[in-house]
């Protein structure tokens, strides 16, 4: 009996699309990251849904994932501490927002604060 098709990454990542020009073998990561100094990043304080551990989520980062794993990699590094990127955001362990932002102005990126 065949598999059965559950969601759209068994669908091929979409169902329909009106556009009479679309072509579905275009290449998304075409995208590229634009400098430090455009992004516009937020470091948010949270422990919702994470049992009451408490991390910082690094959000508002546009372009490539490779970009973005590359970053959240040196975050973890430079912080000391393990985390994850998970859907455009880079989730470090710990409250370690003070040592996430000073790195990011380092490395030219705008950080705000978000958060208590």
């Amino acid at each position: 009996m065949a598999k059965k098709k559950l969601g759209f990454e068994d669908l091929g990542g979409f169902v329909f699309s009106t556009d009479n020009d679309f072509d579905v073998d275009a290449d998304s990561d075409q995208i590229e990251t634009p400098e430090p100094k455009d992004q516009h990043l937020e470091a948010h304080f949270s422990n919702k849904g994470r049992g009451g551990k408490i991390v910082t989520v690094i959000k508002g980062f546009e372009g490539k994932d490779e970009d973005l794993n590359t970053l959240g990699k040196a975050l973890k590094k430079k912080c000391g501490v393990g985390g994850s990127v998970k859907d455009n955001e880079i989730i470090i362990q710990g409250d370690v927002r003070n040592k996430v932002m000073e790195f990011l102005k380092q490395d030219g990126y705008r950080v705000k604060r978000v958060g208590g």
